[in-house]
């Protein structure tokens, strides 16, 4: 991986870290669907800008109902979902049930795409997959919910997780030879588009504190305009399995914003499995590589 690659990746990794905060600052107010609205909105419109600046707009008629129907199916829907899911579970847990994402982008990639994996690649996500798990078992109850509210969240955490790997996938297919903030311009749009009535008509009767207005600003620009121009460019450099193992490095930056925001617990357990999850990422990506099994031929 490529010096620049690396930067993106961690960058991403934070700003969707950041994402989680700031959904479960704002969707108490705004609600799933609006929420979602404002936010793929607002990344549109910071994207477009981005675009205008750098005077390649004209990008943007290029796949652009391809840059639309990926927008749907990796902002619009796991968006909403993982909103839902955020009403009930904490910053942290959200982001770790979302570090899931990697297991089905490369089960999607390797049936669809036919994406070869290697021995190292295999052992990271089995190990991303297993620190997960720790972080999971190790995180505190979330308390003043149902155990059936707790059920429902996660899965709708899965779901957007699935909606995730699939349309990772999607990009790599349709959109390899596009240009990525194009890409990233034209998904928002769609996104946008598909949430327009349900975010209108669930639109919440009272208007939203400061707090709320000030977390979903920051969660469309930043953690949606600027993280989607990210995503895509390195699912072109790096490819969709590899980009997609972000989110094992997600957790980390969730769990640390959601303590030194929501001053939500962090416990050794829960320090553990991150621990492991960034040991699997590592060895998914690349960034280390297990020694072949196979003898080198003399």
């Amino acid at each position: 991986m490529r010096r620049q690659d690396l930067i993106d990746y961690l960058l991403l990794a934070a700003l969707w870290g950041l994402s989680f905060l700031f959904i479960r600052i704002a969707v108490p107010d705004f609600g799933p669907f609006s929420l979602m609205l404002i936010r793929c909105g607002i990344g549109a419109i910071t994207l477009l800008l981005i675009l205008l600046s750098l005077g390649k707009i004209g990008d943007l008629r290029e796949h652009i109902t391809m840059a639309c129907v990926t927008g749907i199916l990796n902002s619009a829907v796991p968006f909403v979902l993982l909103a839902v899911a955020a009403l009930s579970i904490s910053t942290g847990t959200l982001s770790v049930l979302n570090a899931t994402a990697p297991i089905w982008g490369a089960v999607v990639g390797y049936l669809w795409l036919r994406e070869r994996m290697t021995f190292s690649q295999l052992i990271g996500l089995a190990i991303g997959f297993f620190g997960v798990f720790i972080l999971v078992q190790a995180a505190p109850e979330d308390v003043g919910v149902t155990r059936s509210t707790v059920l429902v969240a996660v899965v709708a955490a899965l779901g957007a997780t699935f909606a995730y790997g699939f349309a990772a996938n999607f990009a790599k297919k349709y959109l390899a030879s596009n240009n990525p903030l194009a890409t990233a311009a034209g998904s928002q749009i769609g996104a946008s588009l598909v949430l327009l009535i349900p975010g209108l008509w669930w639109w919440p009767d009272q208007n939203p504190g400061q707090d709320a207005w000030v977390a979903v600003i920051l969660l469309g620009v930043f953690s949606t305009g600027v993280a989607y121009m990210l995503f895509f460019r390195l699912v072109k450099n790096i490819g969709p399995i590899r980009t997609i193992t972000v989110t094992f490095a997600i957790p980390v930056f969730g769990m640390f914003f959601g303590y030194l925001i929501l001053d939500e617990a962090i416990t050794v357990g829960m320090l553990i499995g991150s621990v492991i999850v960034v040991i699997g990422c590592t060895l998914t990506i690349k960034l280390l590589a297990l020694p072949s099994l196979r003898k080198k031929n003399s």
